[in-house]
């Protein structure tokens, strides 16, 4: 195939991880009776420009529709950093009741409702309808579409002028990076910036992180290959910092090309010179992940047969995207994973798609008192055991399976 940010070939396979739904396609009960949707799930090296790619299989039409379960302020660790990121970002560029602030992917508006409770002037852009109407209950404003050049035009004649546009974790769900990063620079007002997050290829690589892929996600990411696209669009990173979200990430500063505003961090060519050191520029950087990733799906199923034949629960803890691609890799269903607890009512009485293990409230664990919690999210893991101490007065222990299981 074609790479999808700079046309050249993208034929090195990374990782074949079968075929499986959409990962955020939860099934009602009705759903059950009907037949799934499985795509291919098959990720691909460009060997011009590095960009670690899906394979064009689903439009971001059909994962992204107004069905959409993932909200991001059911997360109280994430809520937290955003809140952190409001301080820091307030302090840094000198953000005021003047300052305007405009985030692609707003999701239920958790990141926005900080700067708008410090009084700055909030625009979010968000397409999935269920997030989008909980960020207007919140009283923000939210425009309903995708971010495309067309839209950032409209919304830039209009009068829209961003002095910070915030991009995280949505980079990677578009197929299009260069559109979609020349219409944020098209969005920013003079001396605007903006900020992307992302996760970092780095630790997909080193920490086996296969099941942050799934058809949501058409990009995984270095600062190498994102580069490419920011330069496209005719913009420069001048700073670039490592944080702890979604098992390790990028946040990557962005201004007009040539901008008298801010000089070049020494950070981004430290950066760079890291990737180019672990190899991401090398075919063999990604050639053993395959392997590892099949080790991983086996220790899982060893240990979830295991407590079976032995008679040992194993409840599931958190119904993520993440969390459906590992089952659906290691072909996981309710005879091994009886239930998955989530905190977030709208997926609550839903199944999770492929594997159709059913979603449950948390009392469900107090009151079948399972030997094992499997905590899927693994990010999320002392947020997690934290929340869930409780199941330790029966003696229950935590599980998971990312680099490699650890049960603790």
């Amino acid at each position: 195939m074609k790479c999808r940010q700079c046309g050249g070939s993208a034929e090195s396979v990374f990782a074949d991880l079968g075929s499986s739904p959409p990962s955020n396609a939860y099934l009602s009960r009705a759903g059950l009776m009907s037949p799934e949707r499985w795509f291919p799930l098959r990720v691909v090296v460009c060997e011009s420009c590095w960009l670690v790619q899906t394979e064009d299989y689903a439009t971001a039409s059909e994962l992204f529709d107004s069905d959409y379960a993932y909200f991001s302020g059911f997360s109280s660790s994430w809520v937290d950093h955003c809140a952190a990121y409001t301080e820091t970002m307030v302090d840094r560029f000198r953000l005021d009741g003047d300052s305007t602030v405009v985030e692609v992917a707003s999701n239920d508006g958790t990141l926005l409702s900080f700067f708008a409770e410090r009084g700055l002037s909030c625009i979010g852009i968000e397409p999935t309808a269920s997030t989008a109407e909980a960020a207007r209950e919140l009283g923000l404003d939210v425009v309903g579409e995708f971010l495309t050049v067309d839209l950032a035009d409209r919304l830039s004649t209009g009068g829209l002028s961003a002095d910070l546009l915030v991009a995280n974790n949505v980079v990677a769900h578009v197929p299009d990076i260069v559109g979609f990063v020349s219409a944020c620079g098209r969005l920013l007002g003079d001396g605007g910036v903006a900020t992307f997050e992302f996760p970092h290829l780095l630790q997909l690589v080193s920490e086996c992180q296969f099941d942050t892929i799934y058809h949501e996600h058409f990009s995984y990411l270095s600062l190498t290959a994102f580069e490419h696209a920011v330069v496209a669009s005719g913009l420069e990173v001048f700073d670039v910092e490592e944080l702890a979200t979604h098992g390790g990430s990028l946040r990557v500063f962005v201004q007009p090309a040539g901008s008298c505003d801010r000089s070049v961090e020494s950070t981004v060519g430290a950066m760079l010179h890291m990737e180019e050191e672990a190899g991401v520029q090398r075919s063999d950087y990604y050639a053993g992940f395959q392997a590892e990733a099949e080790a991983v799906k086996d220790e899982l199923l060893r240990f979830l047969l295991k407590a079976k034949t032995e008679g040992r629960l194993v409840l599931g803890y958190g119904a993520a995207a993440k969390g459906n691609t590992l089952l659906n890799f290691a072909g996981v269903r309710p005879d091994l994973l009886p239930m998955v607890v989530d905190r977030n009512p709208a997926k609550q009485g839903k199944w999770l798609p492929g594997s159709r293990v059913p979603i449950v409230a948390e009392d469900e664990i107090d009151r079948l008192r399972p030997d094992h919690v499997l905590i899927l999210p693994w990010n999320l893991r002392s947020e997690v055991a934290e929340q869930l101490a409780y199941v330790r007065n029966w003696g229950a222990t935590f599980v998971t399976a990312i680099p490699g299981l650890e049960v603790w």
